[in-house]
Parts: C-alpha cells; structure tokens; sequence
C-alpha cells in the first residue's frame, strides 16, 4: 500500500443503520439509526436524518446533502424544504466565491517574455523605430 495513503478503519462504536426514503420526486431522506457492533438499536445516540436533492446548473447536476433537525421521518419530511433552501443558499456562495477566487488568479502580464513575438513585445505587436 502506498505510504501516503490514510488508514481506512471503521470506527466500530459509531455505526448507523441506513434507510433511505423518497417521494421520487424531489429527493430522498436518509434515516440514519445508531447501533452498537450487535447491529441492535443504540438508544443512548440520536436519530439522525439526512436530506438529499440535486441543484441543476449550467454545467450538471450539483447533489446537496444536509441534516435536517427532526424528531421523525414525518417532521424531517416537512421540514425538507427549509432545511434544502439553505443548503441550496451555501452551494450557491460557495459556487459564487470560487468563480471568483478563480477570476482573480488569472494573471496577463504586461511584457511577454522572450521568445513569444521577441524579446519584451507581445506577439503580434509591431516596433516602429
């Protein structure tokens, strides 16, 4: 195994059982239950529900993925919109602070460098004595 590679251990006291629910149209919810290592229910730990839903942009689907605050399937599926409106507020800065972050990497410098139309012009440019 490569020696950069990362340990790839499950941690044996944080296991969930997965169930996944879907109205087909919008997205799915993951009920995540805690269990211990006999696969039994973990009554000590909390239920935890997770949205899920796909953001359409001009280059794809963009998937979103988000714990919703609830105390049932039932409450997590009517609370599903709130909770995906502000994952969906997140991807859309974060989408707007990388196009940003990558617009101001562009660097044009100002002389070309040897090579690329001669020695400090820009190609294409003509030198007038």
């Amino acid at each position: 195994m490569a020696e950069n590679m990362p340990e790839l251990k499950m941690d044996p006291a944080n296991l969930y059982r997965e169930e996944v629910f879907t109205d087909r149209k919008i997205g799915t919810i993951r009920v995540m239950t805690p269990v211990g290592r006999d696969s039994a229910a973990d009554a000590a730990r909390k239920v935890l529900y997770v949205g899920e839903t796909q953001l359409m942009t001009p280059v794809g689907a963009l998937p979103l993925a988000f714990e919703i605050e609830a105390g049932s399937l039932g409450d997590a599926a009517q609370k599903f919109a709130e909770f995906a409106a502000v994952a969906v507020e997140r991807a859309v800065r974060e989408l707007q602070e990388m196009r940003r972050q990558q617009s101001s990497s562009i660097v044009i410098p100002e002389v070309m460098p040897g090579g690329f139309g001669g020695p400090g012009r820009l190609p294409g440019k003509i030198k007038l004595p």
